[in-house]
């Protein structure tokens, strides 16, 4: 029988070392049945282990709130009921969703008791602390859409701060502008024409100063001039070209461009920012990469058998090529650069 516990104890272990995600793991649920968590994928999880006799569960009530506040974008709250910490989780499941019913109007999804630590622990919450123990009740998880950890939160842990992070996981708005990457390989297919129209759409809706709309937009869809001018290029730039073996074209691979044009002089540079991020932002919501690129726009302005393609773009006689958007579907998923936060600072 020792040697079956410790077999079981040494399975238990392997698997949460092995596992790669969340949704690698399997939970009993408040009837005993299996639950794989697997089927919480693309969801936003904050994952709690819980008693109904401590100092911290008047906490059910703001998980409850938050919960009710982001369900809806998705976000899912798993509770772990844990009678490690000073037995303070009695009684059966069933007893315990009763009173948190009762006295917090718990909606969320509320799992058979389990143990965090030492050799019971469950293969979850061993993958969970990586060798740092659980300290006490209502230690939170938050977990990714895509199923890893992003945080560890202590039970004194200010529940703003939580939802501040929630936020960026689930706030439409702010998932977006936290998933977009600078692409620089693009699929060999044309951005459809009515995705243009609402890249653009979005872009021309930036602010803009005492509303004088200070840019010109020009979308490229005409494959033969990309490579008619990519053709100038090449000549220009024979052997940097011979040292990429992935080159189509010279701007990035990008099967469409949007042209940006501002007053000759500055004037409308602010404006025409504002309006580029807008559109970059509305094509990562529409599933494509964007890539802002000033080395063509200096190529075009120099070469004078490039020209032509400043010439096909029509810019009004007072404006100039500001920036190139590249755009296209995204034939790479680049990893997120680090920001210097230490660059911020909030006067109070």
């Amino acid at each position: 029988m020792k040697r079956l516990f410790l077999g079981l104890v040494a399975m238990m272990g392997v698997l949460s070392l092995s596992a790669q995600s969340v949704y690698d793991f399997t939970v009993k649920d408040s009837e005993g049945k299996d639950v794989s968590l697997s089927q919480y994928k693309g969801k936003t999880l904050l994952i709690v282990n819980t008693a109904t006799r401590c100092g911290f569960t008047p906490q059910y009530k703001e998980l409850e709130s938050m919960y009710e506040q982001f369900h809806d974008n998705g976000l899912e709250i798993l509770d772990f009921p844990c009678n490690q910490f000073g037995q303070q989780a009695p009684g059966t499941i069933q007893e315990i969703m009763q009173f948190c019913k009762a006295n917090y109007g718990t909606q969320f999804q509320q799992f058979n008791k389990i143990e965090v630590n030492g050799d019971h622990a469950h293969p979850l919450y061993t993958w969970l602390k990586d060798g740092d123990d659980i300290k006490w009740n209502f230690t939170k998880f938050l977990i990714s859409r895509n199923g890893e950890i992003l945080r560890r939160y202590e039970p004194r842990a200010p529940l703003s701060d939580i939802e501040a992070d929630i936020q960026m996981e689930v706030n439409p708005v702010l998932v977006n502008i936290m998933a977009r990457r600078s692409v620089r390989k693009y699929l060999d297919k044309p951005v459809e024409h009515k995705k243009l129209e609402l890249i653009v759409q979005a872009g021309i809706n930036a602010p803009s100063g005492s509303n004088r709309q200070p840019w010109a937009v020009r979308v490229v869809e005409d494959q033969q001039l990309i490579a008619e001018v990519t053709e100038v290029y090449k000549q220009a730039h024979g052997e940097q070209v011979k040292r990429d073996k992935d080159f189509k074209n010279m701007f990035r691979n990008a099967p469409n461009l949007i042209c940006v044009c501002s007053p000759v002089g500055g004037g409308g540079n602010l404006d025409a920012g504002l309006l580029g991020e807008n559109m970059m932002l509305a094509a990562q919501s529409l599933g494509l990469g964007t890539c802002c690129l000033g080395g063509p726009v200096r190529f075009l302005k120099s070469n004078e058998q490039a020209k032509f393609f400043l010439e096909r773009l029509d810019i009004p006689a007072d404006y100039e090529l500001h920036y190139i958007i590249a755009v296209g579907y995204p034939d790479e998923q680049p990893q997120a650069k680090p920001r210097d936060v230490s660059k911020v600072k909030y006067i109070k």
